[in-house]
């Protein structure tokens, strides 16, 4: 169906990530699924090219265009070649917005440069063992001492944790017994500072191309001046940043679950069953027929989201309805077109079976479909 999301700016856009992934990103995929990363030279190659710095300002080496569509638009052109680049959308859509909103003039002339060129990668650890949404309950401390805070803790789950030179860690800096969500503050710690240390890099389902890990804090001193923000106000600023990221991750859902429909039409014209091309039998016609209607009321919804999130309308409410949606039927396409593979949708060699695995965690980061259903339901008055 038409989409009128776009400008000429975006496709121009759409053209350079599309050239970059072709020739940069899809001959190399399967040497990074075995590695577990993406190389640093190829964060900074798309810095070189502006497509890490779009949201940044001019004076730091950015594009100065805080456009959420230019990210869609990468998202979209990675899956559209059945691939993801690793963690440059949790760089780009949940981490970098905590500096672009709350990092000082002396921060920016700092940290800027180096996100904009892809010189500094970046991680946000709120995930603790044990504390999953429940923000409140995060356990990892910092006590003031002098111009330092002193840092303990244990983060996991951490997206981006084995590379990055920038941790956004979230700590609790006082305790207020009327009310749990005060008292969290964001400190970001840097690759090198005694006592911070990279524990296990946690094996995944999916998701190969992208590190995970684990990170431990004893009594890191960190510099006052790498406070985001003010003291014990994170909680506000994490619920901020909460709607991006569950649109993030509904915009990955739709365009994926495009490229499995994409990938499943190939194969069963390519396939032979009974000397005919699989794509022939009606059942085949049928459930992609099905496939391809949910995805377009998904796009349709999704699509809608984005231009209320760019003009800044973009309900927590709404952003939980379009991440159970998006990502709840990224599971029913993909998990139908790979029936279509028959055995072969089994087998890692095709990309369906990534697609597959991938898929699995949508319904589970930036907040499960069970939280977003509670949400949806309070917004219901229930």
């Amino acid at each position: 169906m038409r989409r009128d999301l776009f400008t000429e700016d975006h496709e121009s856009f759409r053209e350079l990530a599309h050239d970059f992934v072709e020739k940069e990103v899809v001959p190399h995929y399967p040497e990074w699924e075995k590695g577990g990363r993406m190389p640093r030279e190829v964060f900074e190659k798309m810095g070189s090219l502006g497509m890490l710095g779009m949201a940044i300002p001019e004076e730091y080496g950015g594009g100065g265009m805080p456009d959420y569509r230019y990210n869609v638009v990468l998202q979209e052109e990675s899956a559209k070649a059945l691939v993801t680049l690793s963690t440059v959308r949790t760089q780009l859509e949940v981490i970098l917005p905590y500096f672009l909103h709350y990092a000082n003039a002396e921060q920016r002339t700092r940290w800027f440069p180096g996100l904009a060129s892809g010189a500094l990668l970046t991680a946000v650890a709120m995930t603790e063992p044990g504390t999953g949404s429940d923000l409140a309950g995060m356990r990892t401390t910092a006590v003031r001492d002098g111009d330092h805070w002193i840092v303990n803790g244990a983060k996991t789950f951490i997206t981006g944790g084995m590379q990055a030179d920038l941790v956004i860690v979230v700590a609790r800096t006082s305790t207020d017994p009327d009310n749990r969500r005060k008292g969290l503050t964001l400190l970001v710690v840097e690759d090198g500072m005694p006592g911070f240390t990279r524990g296990r890099e946690l094996e995944k389902m999916g998701c190969k191309v992208q590190d995970t890990a684990e990170l431990s804090f004893v009594d890191v001193r960190v510099p006052a001046a790498n406070v985001l923000g003010e003291v014990d106000e994170a909680f506000g600023y994490l619920g901020h940043n909460l709607p991006q990221e569950r649109l993030t991750v509904a915009v990955g859902s739709v365009a994926q679950a495009r490229s499995a429909i994409g990938a499943a039409i190939e194969y069963t014209q390519s396939r032979k069953a009974f000397g005919t091309p699989v794509a022939s039998f009606q059942n085949t016609k049928f459930e992609l027929a099905a496939c391809s209607t949910e995805v377009e009321a998904a796009q349709a919804m999704l699509d809608r989201a984005v231009t209320l999130h760019v003009d800044g309308e973009l309900s927590a409410p709404d952003a939980a309805r379009v991440k159970l949606f998006c990502t709840e039927m990224q599971a029913r396409v993909i998990d139908r077109c790979l029936q279509l593979f028959g055995g072969y949708g089994y087998m890692m060699e095709y990309p369906i079976a990534r697609l597959y695995t991938d898929a699995r965690v949508a319904r589970i980061y930036a907040g499960t479909s069970e939280v977003m259903k509670v949400i949806i339901a309070k917004s219901l008055g229930l």
